[in-house]
This record gives C-alpha cells, structure tokens and sequence, in this order.
C-alpha cells in the first residue's frame, strides 16, 4: 500500500498547483505522515512544506516555468526515448491503452504519458502496469530528476520519492540516463500527428 501512496501523493503534486492541491494539503500531509520512515516519506514532506510555506501565484508560475518553458524538464515520459518523432506516437499509444485497460480515462486533450497521469494509475490500483510504465521509460524519469536538481526546483524531491518506488537502477539504466542526458532525445518535426492519425483509424 505504500508505493499506491507514493504514487497517489506525486499523482497530485505533479499536477498544476490550483485550488484542489492547496485545499488537500491536510489530507495529503496525513497520508505522507503515515507512511514508513525512509526515502520517500522524507522529499514528500519537504515539498509538502515547500507548498505551504509558498503562495499559490508562486507556486502556479514556477509550475508552468518549470514544465512547460523548459523541456528539459518535460513531465511526458515518452519525449525522452522518441522526441518529436513519428515513433512517439506508436509510444503514447501503449500508454493510453494500458490506462484503458485498467478502467482509467483521461481528460481530453491530456497526454497519457505525464507522469502524474501514470502515478494516479497506480494510484487507482494498477500498480502493475504503472510499474511496467516507469521501468519502460526509467531513463527519462532519471534524467527528468537530474534536471530538476540542476535547476533547484522543489519538484525533484516529488520526482526522486517516485523514483524510491522502483528497484536500483542497473548499470544498463545508469548508461542509457547518462547517455540520454548528454544527447537529449531524438529531434524529427512532425509533432504528434501521428498519435492523432493513429487514434482516428481506431
């Protein structure tokens, strides 16, 4: 039940800081205070108290200047491994009929390979296929907290508990994040268009 609440308090924490984070901040500190001493309790907390001790205009313009101005810091998983090419949309696909299957929809218009979105899956009780989700794409999500710490942003401690869900990462990952740091992901100009097409031919 831990790691469901890990992923159900980063499910929220990644998520825009609008009026629901800051009216559940109780209920969001219980669940934290609760969970065992140790890696993961310890970064909630601190960014727990980061949203409380920050207000909300902040909150909401570091928020949209860390994840949608910077995209080092992307939160869609799946830009880390295909980028902007034909490949992601074939990528994205997994993602959403692996929320599918597990009975979750997403909003219209919400990429089913943000991180949140993948946290709140496990969050819902499909562990499983989250887990399979982030181990797929642990490059990235590495390489999304080495950016985060390099900016300073908060968020790196939501980013490293999610991180203390999986197993160590093997020296195969360690290579493929430093590799992936240090080129970036593949660049092609054809946007999502092809998860579109995709989608309509469904």
């Amino acid at each position: 039940m831990s790691v469901r609440t890990v992923h159900m308090v980063a499910s929220v924490l990644l998520g825009y800081p609008d009026e629901r984070l800051h009216d559940g901040l109780g209920l969001l500190r219980e669940e934290v205070d609760g969970l065992p001493a140790g890696a993961a309790r310890e970064p909630l907390s601190a960014f727990l108290g980061h949203v409380a001790a920050t207000p909300p205009a902040e909150l909401a313009a570091h928020y949209v200047a860390t994840f949608d101005l910077k995209r080092r810091c992307c939160p869609y998983l799946t830009y880390y491994a295909y980028g902007d090419t034909r490949k992601r949309g074939a990528a994205l696909l997994r993602f959403k009929h692996a929320l599918k299957a597990a009975g979750f929809e997403i909003a219209d218009g919400e990429l089913p390979d943000h991180l949140a979105v993948v946290c709140e899956l496990s969050a819902r009780g499909a562990v499983r296929e989250a887990r399979r989700l982030l181990l797929e794409h642990r490059a990235g999500v590495e390489v999304l907290h080495a950016a985060l710490r390099e900016e300073r942003s908060p968020y790196a401690d939501v980013v490293a508990a999610v991180l203390t869900t999986l197993p160590p990462a093997g020296a195969r990952e360690q290579e493929a994040a430093l590799r992936l740091a240090a080129e970036g992901p593949p660049a092609e100009a054809v946007g999502l268009e092809p998860y579109a097409v995709m989608e309509a031919g469904r």
